[in-house]
């Protein structure tokens, strides 16, 4: 019996270290089984927070797109369901004749706040300073350039209500510095569609299955009561001159719109849109005018095969039933145009990358009139309609991140040469 007790000693002393050995080493495996897990999931979500910062910072060419960028971005704060945005640029422009009127403009700087409410409804704002400094006594203006909400009503299909952008052209939605060519915003997409052009609705817009992104809305619309026929206000962009941007926006006439882009082709974008109304609002002072109505259409189209990006835009404006307010106007030199029109055709190339260092040279011609024809007038009594300025604008970007541009382009006037001139930027967005 005692050797059987001092066998079962033996046996338990030379046991007790290989179990403890045992249990360590799987402690050890244990531990590092979790922390490899810590880890996996830790590169994962910086993964899904990187993908939604590219998205959110990817050209939002369609509301549908935006919609997605900010819904990704959204979700990484769950806790509050708030995103911030922005963009800016500053700007250099030197006329070729007369070097007195050089100058440098922080042109605008804006900034957006978004809010998820949950997976369908968001809220969505811009707020935007012009010219650096806004006071009674300065040039500089504080606007409020988008504020509506965006609510998803199926996979495909979307509801927003608000002040928002109109989808016209192919620089109104996607108007951020890094996002076009040249210092300057071109002249038919600032002269012809008043980028950024907004108003105040409700609309619907989605995607098809065959690639056909489609947007259909009832807004607020121009109101000709504003027209100044003392000012070239008017000559510089019709309804840009007239545009109430939801500001005690008279509402008795509402426009109505429609816009279509097939994007089925990775890379290329075709299409167009169509925005009408009545514009005298029930002014009294316009019963002579009280069936005028404005539309403005465009068609479109944006190829970007390799390191080419190749784009073109026409765009026409008209009032009709102006004749009798145009001879309450007579003397005066801008009258309300019956035509207005513009064009232009774009070429970019990438002629060098290293990182995200980037080179693209580009050269855009572009036809513009904004007073292309008036309703017939007697004789003395009528105003010539303008000549098309074609400018040709030859310059580079020089991107060193996605989000951080610097341009320069020189602009050649045909018309008035006195505008020649060059120019200088630095554009960001994030």
């Amino acid at each position: 019996m005692n050797k059987l007790a001092l066998s079962l000693v033996i046996a338990a002393f030379i046991a007790t270290p290989a179990m403890a050995d045992e249990a360590a080493l799987q402690a050890k495996i244990d531990a590092l089984s979790a922390q490899l897990e810590a880890l996996k999931q830790e590169v994962k979500n910086l993964h899904s927070q990187t993908e939604a910062i590219a998205t959110q910072q990817e050209t939002a060419s369609t509301p549908a797109k935006a919609a997605a960028a900010t819904s990704a971005v959204s979700s990484q704060s769950a806790e509050s369901g708030a995103t911030l945005w922005g963009y800016g640029e500053i700007n250099y422009n030197r006329p070729k004749d007369d070097s007195s009127q050089t100058q440098i403009d922080l042109r605008r700087a804006v900034f957006g706040i978004g809010y998820k409410f949950n997976d369908s409804t968001r809220f969505v704002s811009e707020f935007e300073v012009e010219h650096a400094i806004a006071s009674a006594d300065d040039a500089g203006e504080v606007e409020v350039e988008q504020f509506y909400i965006d609510h998803q009503l199926t996979d495909n299909t979307h509801l927003k209500a608000g002040l928002f952008l109109i989808p016209a052209g192919l620089l109104n939605e996607s108007h951020e510095p890094t996002n076009y060519y040249g210092v300057e915003r071109n002249f038919v997409e600032t002269a012809i569609i008043p980028s950024t052009w907004r108003e105040g609705g409700l609309a619907l817009f989605g995607t098809t299955e065959s690639g056909l992104a489609w947007d259909t809305g009832v807004t607020t619309t121009v109101n000709l009561g504003g027209w100044d026929a003392t000012s070239e206000e008017g000559r510089e962009s019709p309804l840009g001159s007239i545009h109430q941007e939801l500001q005690l926006a008279k509402a008795s006439d509402l426009g109505v719109y429609g816009a279509l882009n097939y994007r089925a082709i990775p890379g290329f974008v075709v299409g167009g849109s169509l925005f009408t109304s009545k514009v005298a609002q029930d002014n009294p002072d316009l019963k002579i005018a009280q069936d005028a109505r404005m539309t403005l259409w465009d068609i479109h189209s944006r190829w970007t095969p390799g390191d080419w990006d190749l784009s073109a835009l026409y765009a026409r404006g008209s009032f009709s039933d102006t004749k009798e307010l145009n001879l309450t106007f007579a003397g005066f030199p801008t009258p309300v145009p019956k035509e207005f029109f513009g064009w232009y055709a774009q070429a970019a190339y990438k002629v060098w990358q290293n990182g995200d260092y980037k080179l693209l040279p580009f050269v855009r011609y572009e036809g513009v009139n904004t007073a292309a024809d008036y309703e017939a007038m007697p004789l003395g009594l009528g105003v010539a309609k303008a000549p098309t300025e074609h400018i040709t604008t030859l310059g580079a970007s020089f991107y060193i991140n996605p989000k951080v541009v610097f341009k320069l382009d020189y602009q050649d006037f045909d018309q008035d040469s006195t505008r020649n001139r060059l120019n200088l930027g630095l554009g960001l967005a994030f």
